[in-house]
């Protein structure tokens, strides 16, 4: 579907979907802990339903009583915290995906599964992987993605002895960690914590669902990522109020709002996002309208992502008329009074350009048509009502 957007400014109130990162997590350790209670303000995006329909298939019996099939659609979370559960729970398990997904970096996973003997294939957005996981150290790079470390703190407190997870690099978007360390403790699963360096992991653990007034279960935060890109239409001139946000979130793109506050001064500003690569979009929607230059540094994650983001940034805020040079693992932008539009710009089937594009929007001096719109289902699927109901002005074609 293509969306043409023609500028105005947003105004009005908006409570971000809940936290798809929280999400994730929570759906995993409902089902490890047998499925009893209830998760509150959880909101149905194609990545979220991805987790439940696995963890859904991971439970129930495979037909000819052989491996499950795990269908990830696009989601990497899912397929990364899935694989190491899969392996624990029933020996492994059939990966299935859609576009850019399985060309995601598995190598840490692939080097663990040749040290310890997993038998793993991988080819045409399929992934195989079968064996036994057994307890002991697992030894990977922190700098790659931390849903790595997140996969094998939910699957080895299952395992018959206790096992060590030891970071060879730096952990980068820690704060992800920090959640899902958090959700493992809301759902009585214990690991010790070592400066992010090691993870002590006892096994034989047991999932056990929260309990509060006698009611089972765990409310959903709603999404400090997905609120950036509010906080970023209000950079450029909006006035948009957010409800539903936790101050005291652990959620590491809570960041976003002490970004803001820089990128509304004038000057030259540097950001290192290597704790929050998600923010880069509307980051960089704000960095195109503002008075000096902005500089997105540590970002070279971001180019295996739904997208290459570096590239599709530049290649989208550059077409509406921004000044965005690409390095390979930065961005460099120079601020301008507003975008010229009037352009056609491809979405890269990206959820995260996609409403980078429509925030833009908001300052471009001409209409501008976003192509492949719909893929914002990935995370946010109510985003284009919301833009509507706070005012943008909007025509939907097929």
């Amino acid at each position: 579907m293509d969306i043409t957007i023609t500028s105005t400014k947003l105004a009005g109130t908006v409570t971000p979907p809940a936290s798809k990162s929280q999400a994730h997590r929570a759906v995993l350790a409902l089902a490890l802990s047998g499925g009893e209670g209830k998760l509150s303000n959880l909101s149905p995006s194609q990545d979220i339903q991805a987790t439940q329909d696995c963890v859904t298939a991971l439970k129930a019996a495979a037909p000819d009583g052989g491996l499950p099939l795990l269908d990830c659609g696009e989601s990497g979370s899912t397929l990364r915290f899935l694989i190491p559960v899969a392996l624990a729970l029933r020996g492994g398990g059939h990966f299935t995906s859609r576009g850019r997904l399985m060309e995601r970096p598995q190598g840490p996973y692939f080097q663990i599964f040749d040290e310890k003997g997993i038998f793993y294939q991988q080819s045409d957005g399929r992934l195989l992987v079968k064996g036994q996981l057994p307890p002991g150290e697992y030894r990977l790079r922190g700098d790659v993605s931390s849903q790595f470390v997140t996969g094998l703190l939910y699957a080895l407190p299952l395992l018959d002895g206790d096992s060590e997870i030891v970071l060879t690099t730096p952990l980068e978007s820690r704060n992800y960690v920090d959640m899902t360390l958090d959700v493992l403790q809301k759902f009585g699963v214990q690991v010790e914590n070592r400066a992010y360096q090691r993870f002590l992991v006892p096994g034989n653990q047991k999932y056990r669902t929260p309990e509060s007034d006698g009611v089972k279960g765990m409310v959903i935060e709603a999404d400090w990522s997905q609120a950036a890109f509010w906080y970023s239409a209000v950079a450029l001139g909006s006035s948009i109020d957010m409800e539903g946000l936790n101050p005291f979130s652990i959620q590491g793109d809570m960041a976003i709002a002490a970004h803001y506050l820089r990128l509304t001064q004038p000057g030259d500003v540097e950001i290192d996002v290597s704790q929050c690569p998600d923010l880069v979009p509307p980051l960089a929607a704000m960095a195109a309208v503002r008075q000096g230059s902005t500089y997105l540094t540590n970002a070279a994650r971001l180019r295996m992502k739904e997208s290459d983001r570096l590239s599709a940034v530049t290649e989208v805020l550059n077409a509406l008329g921004a000044d965005v040079k690409e390095r390979p693992d930065s961005l460099t932008i120079h601020g301008k009074d507003s975008l010229t539009g009037g352009v056609t710009v491809d979405s890269h089937n990206d959820h995260r350009i996609a409403m980078m594009a429509a925030i833009a929007a908001t300052r471009c001096v001409k209409p501008i048509t976003v192509t492949g719109a719909e893929c914002v289902a990935k995370s946010y699927p109510d985003f284009w009502k919301d833009y509507e109901k706070l005012g943008g002005n909007i025509q939907i074609s097929e």
